[in-house]
């Protein structure tokens, strides 16, 4: 867990020098957070998003990338009466 970084909340006695006097930035430390599994499940979930749009970009070359339903077209007069 990271420290509070409300300047009340600080006046706990650290066992560190304050940062002025090691001669850094002054302020409050706070510890950066850490990657947990939700962190992992978004790596996941973008890996998934970005194969699908590759498979999607093959099955569409596939079609010469027409988006038209060209066999949907009604039926001869022919066709059906041979049916």
């Amino acid at each position: 867990m990271s420290r509070p970084r409300s300047g009340r909340a600080s006046t706990v006695a650290s066992p560190r020098p304050s940062s002025r006097s090691a001669g850094g930035r002054p302020g409050v430390f706070v510890q950066a957070p850490k990657s947990d599994i939700y962190v992992a499940l978004l790596g996941v979930a973008l890996g998934a998003m970005f194969i699908g749009c590759i498979l999607l970009v093959l099955v569409l070359q596939r079609y010469e990338f027409k988006l038209k339903a060209a066999s949907l077209m009604p039926a001869t007069a022919s066709a059906t009466a041979l049916a």
